[in-house]
C-alpha cells in the first residue's frame, strides 16, 4: 500500500515540485526552467503592448528575442550548476543542469524597429510600439 501511494506521488507534477522545493530549497527560484511555466503579463494600450515575464536567476545574454510575422519568439537557453561540501570542504554533491524554453506570443501590427527590451530585478519588460503599417524584419532585440 505504501508503495502505490509513493507511486501515485512521483507521478503527480504538484507533487514533485513539492518535493524539489523542499530537498532543494535555493534552486526553487529557477523551478519554471523545469516545470517550462514562464509566468508572462501582456498589457496593451492605444500605442503599446507591454509584456512583463519573470525570469528569475537567468543572464540577460540567456534570453533571446525575436520579432517576425506579428509573432515575438523568447527563447531561454540556461545552464545551473551547484556545488555542496562538507565541513571539510569536499565535495558531496555537484549537480549540472540546463534547460531550453520557448514561447512564443501573437502580437501583430508592432513597429519592429522600435521595440525596447530590459531586464530588472529577474523580470524581462519588452516594449512593443503599435504602428499602421509595421515592417518586418528578421533580426533580434537587444535586451537593455
Amino acid at each position: 500500500m505504501a508503495n502505490e501511494l509513493m507511486n501515485r506521488f512521483d507521478l503527480d507534477p504538484f507533487f514533485d515540485t513539492l518535493a524539489r522545493r523542499f530537498f532543494s530549497p535555493a534552486d526553487a527560484d529557477n523551478d519554471y526552467m523545469a516545470t517550462g511555466d514562464l509566468k508572462t503579463d501582456i498589457t496593451e494600450n492605444d500605442k503599446n503592448y507591454v509584456m512583463k515575464v519573470d525570469v528569475p536567476g537567468v543572464d540577460k545574454n540567456n534570453i533571446h528575442l525575436a520579432y517576425q510575422h506579428g509573432d515575438l519568439a523568447l527563447s531561454i537557453d540556461q545552464e545551473n550548476d551547484s556545488e555542496k561540501k562538507d565541513e571539510q570542504g569536499r565535495v558531496v554533491a555537484s549537480e549540472r543542469r540546463h534547460g531550453v524554453m520557448s514561447r512564443t506570443y501573437e502580437l501583430p501590427g508592432v513597429d519592429r524597429d522600435h521595440i525596447s527590451a530590459q531586464m530588472n530585478d529577474g523580470v524581462l519588460t519588452v516594449t512593443l510600439p503599435k504602428a499602421a503599417d509595421s515592417q518586418q524584419d528578421n533580426g533580434q532585440i537587444e535586451i537593455q
